[in-house]
């Protein structure tokens, strides 16, 4: 299957095209878009490996579900347009890098710029029916994503993969510890924030310091 995708991924991933599960899932989404509202515009469904290319991911930041009100997904977990407000849980990410590293919370909530640095900010599901979350969960999106961190842990070494929420951590529970840096905390929503386990957990000095120590440049979060 020829599957618009940055060519390095693509080389990556070709064997996951092929295979029954992601046809069935690409007859599903394209049924999705012709029939109704769904999220992100297409061309940014595969926005995280656009930006983010194979030989330069130095860090995977697992979210779950795009966001699903207007404007605001673009195909990178966490992230939202330029002039889009800053979703709650993006508010408290933000919260927990000036307090760990000292910098001040940014007015834009877009993150290309550290996909452009080296964060490959995936989601588990990439698609998603407008006001609906978790619609276009089970259709086979994470049956892709597992691939997607398996090969990258697969391929490199030295990687840093940023676990928030019991979700991710289930969804990251094979990766090698032995090879890669893993950090978990609790997810950044207030909801989960507010009972512990996110403030102070100190992910992104602590990801810095392992990229430094493995000869790679720092994240500038």
């Amino acid at each position: 299957m020829n599957v618009k995708i940055e060519p390095s991924w693509k080389e990556l991933l070709a064997g996951e095209f092929e295979k029954p599960y992601f046809a069935a899932l690409t007859r599903f989404i394209k049924e999705e878009y012709a029939a109704t509202r769904v999220y992100p515009p297409g061309r940014y469904i595969f926005n995280a490996f656009e930006r983010c290319p194979v030989e330069k991911t130095k860090v995977i930041l697992l979210g779950q579900d795009p966001y699903h009100g207007p404007g605001q997904a673009h195909g990178l977990c966490f992230s939202v347009p330029e002039g889009i407000e800053q979703p709650p849980s993006l508010v408290n990410i933000f919260k927990e890098i000036d307090s760990d590293i000292g910098t001040p919370l940014p007015a834009s909530g877009n993150l290309e710029r550290w996909a452009e640095q080296g964060v490959l900010l995936l989601n588990a599901t990439l698609t998603v029916r407008a006001g609906q979350a978790g619609s276009h969960q089970n259709k086979g999106w994470e049956e892709f994503t597992d691939a997607v961190i398996r090969v990258i842990a697969d391929h490199r070494e030295g990687l840093v993969f940023l676990l928030w929420g019991a979700y991710a951590q289930r969804k990251g529970a094979f990766i090698d510890t032995r090879r890669h840096l893993v950090l978990k905390a609790a997810h950044p929503s207030p909801l989960a924030a507010n009972r512990g386990g996110w403030f102070g957990n100190r992910h992104f000095s602590q990801a810095n310091a392992y990229l430094r120590d493995h000869g790679r440049e720092e994240i500038r979060w």
